[in-house]
């Protein structure tokens, strides 16, 4: 089924899945988890709908994450309802945090998250912890918002460290947003402080794609062009609430030519690939501004520090979300 899946995609951006001179044979799936604050900046719809085909992972649960718990489970689960995916737990997160809704609102106004025909876990903390206890697998958990849920998890549940994988989007190390100098206080970063020094400092092995890699990524001309118009569930699910968002308060011509910043399927990508960036282990903290900083005494991560291939990168993300 992967090899199927996979037909007519390059080694070259697929390298987890060959070997110099071999065929490329089958893995099994990591299991993953994703956090993720859905529905305020579009991105991570961008990242959900390349997740959901990327048959290297197999998602064993969305969380919700930062507020706004109602609104951003009924978009967790009309996405994965309409594009047969209704089978994927989904968490709903402490409603800690900024309230009420954000520009995907009317896309699921009508929605009743009580006919998702998969399981909705009211303590979304507790089921990301069993998630993890009870995989037989270490868990891959790819957060793309603010942490205060990831680290609400952690303080209850220490052992999940031992278990777990922490691939987030987070952090700027020499590069800020727009590809410009300084860098920035990244927003996962800054908005929860306390909670983004606690996961990216945790006892956990940590990868993170910062504003030097993610920053970059948009899809523009053809190649945004072909997402535009594919016919498949998940790419017209992404381009109908590209469309809703860019209405609701962005360019509303925007949907037509280009995509906004996908700064979060960049993490995605991170936890089956690391072929197209250049991966730096770095020690890094979070200073009380929501900078991080690179320090000897800070946490030892794997940083994609730069590009080695993003305009492959960007072949590989169409070719996706558009099979």
């Amino acid at each position: 089924m992967v090899g199927a899946a996979l037909a007519g995609f390059p080694a070259r951006v697929l390298p987890q899945l060959a070997t110099s001179g071999q065929e490329l044979k089958p893995l099994q799936p990591t299991p993953v988890i994703l956090a993720t604050d859905i529905g305020d900046d579009i991105d991570d719809t961008w990242a959900l709908g390349f997740l959901l085909k990327c048959p290297e992972l197999d998602l064993r649960l969305v969380l919700t994450e930062y507020g706004k718990a109602r609104y951003r489970a009924k978009l967790l689960g009309k996405f994965l309802q309409n594009t047969g995916h209704g089978h994927v737990p989904i968490g709903v997160g402490p409603d800690v945090g900024p309230q009420g809704e954000g520009g995907q609102a009317t896309w699921v106004k009508d929605y009743d998250l009580g006919g998702y025909p998969g399981k909705v876990h009211a303590d979304g903390v507790q089921a990301l912890i069993e998630t993890i206890l009870h995989s037989p697998r270490p868990v891959t958990l790819i957060a793309v918002g603010p942490m205060p849920n990831v680290a609400a998890a952690l303080a209850r549940e220490p052992r999940i460290a031992r278990h777990t994988r922490l691939v987030a989007m987070a952090g700027s190390v020499r590069v800020g947003y727009d590809g410009g100098t300084p860098p920035s206080a990244e927003w996962n970063v800054k908005a929860d402080v306390p909670a983004a020094r606690r996961v990216l400092a945790g006892g956990w092995p940590v990868t993170i794609t910062p504003l030097d890699t993610c920053g970059l990524v948009r899809l523009e001309g053809e190649q945004y062009r072909a997402v535009r118009e594919a016919t498949n569930p998940v790419a017209a699910t992404v381009i109908q609430n590209y469309r809703i968002w860019c209405a609701s308060g962005q360019d509303p011509r925007a949907a037509d030519t280009h995509s906004s910043t996908l700064f979060d399927t960049v993490a995605v990508y991170l936890a089956f690939s690391q072929q197209l960036c250049a991966m730096e282990s770095m020690n890094l903290r979070v200073d009380d501004d929501g900078f991080t900083r690179l320090d000897p005494g800070g946490k030892r991560m794997r940083v994609a520090a730069h590009w080695k291939n993003l305009d492959a990168y960007r072949q590989l993300l169409v070719r996706r979300l558009i099979a």
